[in-house]
């Protein structure tokens, strides 16, 4: 059972299999591929989900991806928990059981081990994954969120240029925004 909010942007060419929800403002974008066998995958509001992503569930673990979080070009999340406000960098690794907590940055290439926690305000790095540092990214990574809601709303009209005329001056005004809301 797939559920799909109305205002998603998909991709022709994402492929979802098996129980999967994705929530209000979120898109799919080219060649990710979601598949939930056992378990079920969620995916909350306002979050991406990039070029070539794999998320997939684990034996004994759903995956979870809270609202806002951007997970970047050919990362994979497999039986994890991703909380708000999170981005997962280009070709990062999840695994089984993990919880990346609120407001954290998952580095390029970064493999966090199955079980592993990180904690809140984490910047994550390296093969295996520490916290390299702690800073809350929630409105960085909001930002990016609200960027991809841009870009996919364009794709949803036809317009593949999104950020390219007012741009600037949307990202200014957005971040303005989202720092009145969260403390920024």
């Amino acid at each position: 059972m797939i559920e799909i909010h109305a205002s998603v942007y998909r991709a022709p060419s994402a492929e979802l299999y098996g129980r999967i929800t994705v929530g209000e403002g979120s898109s799919l974008w080219p060649r990710c591929v979601i598949r939930a066998e056992c378990q079920h995958v969620t995916i909350g509001r306002m979050t991406n989900v990039q070029d070539g992503v794999m998320i997939h569930v684990g034996y004994d673990h759903p995956t979870v991806i809270g609202d806002h979080c951007s997970i970047t070009h050919q990362a994979t999340v497999h039986g994890a928990v991703v909380e708000d406000d999170c981005l997962i960098g280009i070709q990062a690794v999840v695994m089984d059981g993990a919880v990346i907590g609120r407001g954290s940055i998952v580095a390029p290439g970064a493999v966090v081990r199955e079980g592993q926690i990180i904690p809140p305000h984490s910047i994550v790095a390296g093969v295996p994954a520490a916290v390299r540092k702690t800073h809350d990214s929630t409105v960085d990574n909001r930002m990016n969120a609200w960027a991809y809601w841009r870009n996919a709303e364009g794709y949803l009209r036809g317009d593949h240029r999104a950020w390219d005329e007012g741009f600037a001056e949307w990202r200014r005004a957005k971040r303005k925004e989202i720092e009145a809301e969260v403390g920024g």
